[in-house]
């Protein structure tokens, strides 16, 4: 006996395969989406992680710039106090120097030469007066050459005068710096002026 199927079998193999495709279909989508969304979960955890790292290195630079900017003022503090401390030393160190010039000019000055003027600039004495003769103003000049306190005498004028007794005499103008011992011995006026006005308003 012959068997013959009615059914419609290729109608039922084709949605079967349609069913079998669509449930692999959504089953790629659903893991696709899982890994997408597990790859996003972990790109969004390391940037977050990075933010605060960066706001963590932002913060601890600004640290260091305070921290920084205290350094450069103590700094200029320091070198401040210095300056004052050097000029103070060497006001020390140069308060007798009036006395010296003095005691110098007396000892060196020779017999018949008058001194009518004595100004001192910083280390730069300017001397003024009257002598009875050249001889007399080379005798000067080798003298301050030869004292310890003084050096490096020069001749500036010298010219025939004469006084309120009708005698002839030479007009000299010297000038003589006062001996320093290295830089330290040195104090501009101008800046120990400042720096006592600072003292004074603070």
């Amino acid at each position: 006996m012959v068997r013959i199927n009615l059914l419609p079998h290729r109608e039922l193999k084709r949605k079967r395969q349609r069913d079998a495709f669509i449930a692999l279909s959504a089953t790629t989508l659903a893991i696709g989406g899982a890994i997408v969304f597990a790859i996003y979960g972990v790109i969004n955890g390391r940037i977050e992680r990075q933010n605060e790292r960066n706001g963590y290195l932002e913060t601890e630079i600004s640290k260091l710039d305070r921290q920084i900017e205290e350094i450069q003022k103590l700094r200029e503090q320091t070198q401040a106090m210095l300056a004052r401390k050097k000029v103070v030393e060497t006001l020390q160190a140069n308060r007798s120097e009036a006395v010296n010039l003095l005691d110098q000019l007396v000892r060196q000055l020779p017999d018949g030469v008058y001194l009518r003027t004595v100004k001192q600039a910083g280390a730069t004495v300017n001397l003024s007066g009257y002598a009875q003769s050249n001889a007399r103003v080379s005798s000067l000049l080798r003298n301050l050459e030869a004292s310890p306190w003084l050096e490096q005498p020069s001749l500036i004028e010298i010219r025939a005068a004469t006084s309120g007794s009708n005698s002839r005499l030479n007009e000299f103008t010297v000038n003589v710096k006062l001996t320093r011992t290295g830089g330290e011995g040195s104090v501009d006026p101008a800046k120990a002026a400042s720096i006592a006005k600072e003292e004074k308003a603070s």
